[in-house]
């Protein structure tokens, strides 16, 4: 029998492994950690500590690790969450999970039930509001039954994930996985009030307006990216492993090659952020996420980058290859088009994801402080 001071430091092992983003769920975390310890034959499922216990440990790690900015961003990921789910009310929305509980951690998405009878019905609303969006139906078997789950990631100012149930869930009592218990949510009405009871000063729809207007490219650039480490890729093309790796190398390689160029660098850094959303078409898939956050010569670069591939292997038809040698940015492209090929290196040193955004939101700065812009 696991004595509590060895549950509580694989609780604590287990709740910095979900803080860090190397894992994801309880169970596979609580494992992971007891099995680093040394410790996990020795002790039955039962003894390990329970999902309430790890969670707990979470919280602890977040607030000494981020103190008030923990708060600031709670709410903001409540009000990002409110909004959506005004477009989606005719679904009955309900928000569950960390942002409804309060319980965030580094990473955390925001997780809301829709209830509806088709998919389709509600990825055409998404689309109508220009947002980003990736279908995905889950099979899961658990005790011999399977079963089919279905999933709309979007992709905006944060990550969200919708798991839509039939019409007829929308007052069904699902469990939690870390209580037992039915699960904490919030229908619209219900968040609307917490929001405006912890600042019953503002004006809840002016403070929807200012979190719309203020998104920061550079945190959605950030959640665009992070997915690429769980997209791996063939071994023939791409050695060097997954997906975000090969964008961080491609990222030092221009960074080298250009560092003073802003928007090279950038489209160096985003160019396969497409993976992660449509794997059957990355490059429409990243345009359509990031077409109102960069300029047109970044555009153009992501755009072609595959094109230049064409283009240099002598695939490309003759039109094409003419519209792309009339462009002002073709030397440009076909650097990219070099760098990107070259960016295929296993164990190649690369920074981490947010000091490369650093260092690209440094150099906008001094840009922007040089009135270049």
């Amino acid at each position: 029998m696991a004595d509590r001071k060895s549950r509580m430091a694989i609780a604590s092992r287990a709740a910095s492994l979900m803080y860090e983003g190397l894992e994801k769920e309880y169970f596979s975390a609580k494992r992971k950690a007891a099995k680093q310890m040394g410790i996990d034959y020795q002790y039955r499922p039962g003894d390990l500590p329970s999902n309430s216990e790890i969670r707990d440990q979470v919280q602890l790690l977040t607030r000494l690790m981020e103190g008030d900015e923990r708060f600031e961003l709670l709410r903001s990921m409540r009000l990002a969450a409110l909004s959506l789910m005004r477009k989606l009310a005719r679904f009955r929305p309900r928000l569950i999970g960390s942002v409804w509980t309060g319980h965030i951690r580094k990473g955390s998405d925001i997780d809301i039930h829709v209830f509806g009878d088709n998919a389709s019905s509600v990825t055409d609303i998404l689309e109508e509001e220009g947002v980003t969006h990736k279908l995905e139906r889950k099979r899961v078997i658990k005790h011999g039954e399977e079963r089919v789950f279905t999933h709309i990631h979007v992709y905006d100012e944060y990550v969200y994930e919708l798991t839509l149930y039939g019409s007829d869930k929308a007052h069904y009592v699902f469990k939690s996985s870390i209580t037992g218990k039915g699960i904490e949510r919030a229908s619209i009405r219900e968040l609307e009030e917490l929001l405006q009871n912890e600042k019953p000063n503002c004006d809840l729809e002016d403070e929807l307006v200012d979190s719309e207007d203020l998104m920061n490219p550079y945190e959605l650039y950030d959640l665009l990216l992070r997915p690429l480490e769980r997209v791996k890729q063939s071994p023939s093309y791409h050695p060097e492993g997954d997906a975000l790796y090969h964008s961080l190398q491609v990222f030092e390689l221009a960074r080298q090659e250009r560092p003073y160029d802003e928007e090279f660098i950038l489209a160096a850094l985003l160019h396969d952020v497409g993976k992660a959303i449509d794997p059957h078409d990355h490059v429409f898939a990243a345009l359509e996420a990031l077409n109102d956050l960069i300029t047109d010569r970044t555009f153009f670069l992501i755009e072609h980058h595959m094109d230049a591939l064409a283009y240099k292997d002598g695939t490309l038809g003759k039109r094409a290859r003419r519209r792309l040698e009339e462009s002002e940015y073709f030397e440009d492209l076909m650097l990219l088009r070099e760098l990107d090929s070259a960016g295929r290196q296993p164990g190649m040193p690369v920074s981490q994801l947010e000091d490369a955004l650093e260092f690209i939101r440094e150099l906008e700065d001094e840009f922007a402080d040089d009135g270049t812009y």
